[in-house]
């Protein structure tokens, strides 16, 4: 049985519109996301644990992109494993089917519960309700993928969740179908390693990782020239991260670049009075384009 002891819960799932698929997990265990799940693009996702079992990991995706489907997957996996009485997997394919395994000895309260496109799972909960509350709010929720699985752990913890308290958290999300880059094929990867709220603190970071998905767009329209979706997506940015004064200043530069100078002037001087090193950076955009404004305006911004 070796392996870290994730007593824990978790969710594997598909989106049905967009074919993303992921996972997330909770636990009563230090850094718990580098051990239970596991997820690959155009393959599915798999989740190991109480006494995890890493192995489950690569075997159950490799298994999967033979062309098993999580049953087949999963049957001679736990039959071929010691340990399998201790154990809790759960798999998803990229076609949404699911299946999982809790084994009789996995401490109460412990219980699964898999259909189509996802499939939750728990052991050492408060309570035998936590695995049902999981379920329902998967398959009521809406929105992107990575919202929903933080609605699900969030249902978990209010069902009254692991026995012991918590610690870690993660999410992970992945594409449909693979890019041949791995570092594309992740959509969402957030890791709380140890914390007193992980699921307080996961839910500070997806909207964190929210806000720079909208950053990154808005570099990729002003690459483009294309200073309309660039303000949309600063100005969403913003909005989603207020605190964060480059989401401030994109949105202020956005703003200047479609020619609405004097709407751009008060979040300049907002992030100048957070960073004064602000105001050098904004000559240096204008020679490379990225600031679209002519000296005397470069000048009434920074004083100069």
């Amino acid at each position: 049985m070796k392996g870290p002891f994730a007593h824990t819960y978790s969710i594997v799932a598909r989106d049905e519109g967009t074919g993303e698929m992921g996972a997330g997990v909770q636990s009563h265990w230090f850094s718990v996301g580098t051990a239970v799940p596991w997820a690959l693009a155009g393959i599915g996702v798999v989740v190991t644990q109480s006494f995890t079992n890493p192995a489950f990991g690569p075997q159950g995706l490799a298994l999967i992109s033979e062309g098993k489907t999580p049953k087949e997957a999963v049957g001679p996996m736990i039959q071929a494993d010691n340990g399998r009485d201790f154990r809790q997997l759960a798999m998803i394919d990229s076609q949404g089917r699911t299946h999982a395994h809790t084994g009789k000895k996995c401490v109460a309260e412990a219980g699964h519960i898999f259909g189509k496109n996802y499939s939750v799972q728990a052991n050492m909960m408060l309570n035998d309700s936590v695995w049902g509350d999981m379920a329902d709010a998967f398959v009521s929720s809406e929105g992107p993928l990575g919202e929903r699985i933080m609605l699900v752990l969030e249902a978990a913890e209010a069902a009254g969740g692991d026995i012991r308290g918590r610690q870690s958290a993660a999410i992970v999300v992945v594409r449909e179908k693979s890019t041949g880059s791995v570092w594309k094929d992740r959509l969402v990867d957030l890791r709380v390693d140890d914390h007193a709220e992980p699921l307080k603190e996961m839910r500070r970071l997806l909207r964190v990782h929210q806000a720079y998905e909208s950053m990154d767009a808005g570099d990729a329209a002003m690459e483009k020239e294309n200073m309309a979706d660039s303000l949309e997506c600063y100005s969403k940015a913003e909005s989603l991260f207020p605190e964060n004064e480059e989401m401030v200043f994109w949105h202020a530069v956005a703003l200047a670049n479609n020619g609405r100078f004097e709407e751009s002037v008060p979040l300049f001087k907002k992030v100048f009075a957070r960073n004064g090193n602000w105001k050098i950076i904004v000559p240096r955009l204008v020679p490379s384009e990225l600031l679209k404004l002519d000296q005397r305006q470069v000048r009434r911004l920074i004083g100069e």
